[in-house]
């Protein structure tokens, strides 16, 4: 995190200046999501940030604001709640159904190709022989 190790101590004892540059470098030398780490006392999960590490969603999150920014300017004014709230909802709605098909679509094929592994001993030769299904 390029500071000397007792200030490290100090800064991970919860002791000293917090700066978003320090919790920068602390993200990049852990591999988490900084913007992650300080939207924990917003959203009142530690185990948020540790959810978002491999993923970066907040940071994600955070550069669409901000391409979003960029292209409205001074428009962004005229973004209405309603609006913004059924848009993020529809996203987070549209990113659960996505996992959970991701899920499903894993058991589904295991579970339909399972049986083809199913084999039963014979009892005249004592080799392998498919099961019948009926």
């Amino acid at each position: 995190m390029d500071m000397p190790v007792r200030s490290y101590e100090h800064f991970e004892a919860g002791h000293g200046r917090m700066t978003y540059g320090r919790l920068v470098r602390f993200a990049e030398a852990t591999n988490s999501d900084p913007v992650a780490l300080l939207s924990v006392a917003a959203i009142g999960s530690a185990e948020f940030a540790q959810r978002c590490a491999d993923n970066k969603l907040m940071q994600i999150v955070m550069i669409a604001l901000s391409e979003l920014n960029d292209d409205l300017g001074e428009d962004i004014v005229y973004l209405e709640s309603g609006a913004i709230i059924g848009g993020m909802t529809r996203l987070c709605k549209d990113l659960a159904e996505h996992v959970r098909k991701r899920d499903t679509f894993a058991e589904t094929w295991l579970e339909s190709r399972a049986p083809r592994m199913n084999r039963t001993i014979s009892p005249e030769s004592g080799r392998f022989k498919p099961r019948v299904s009926r």
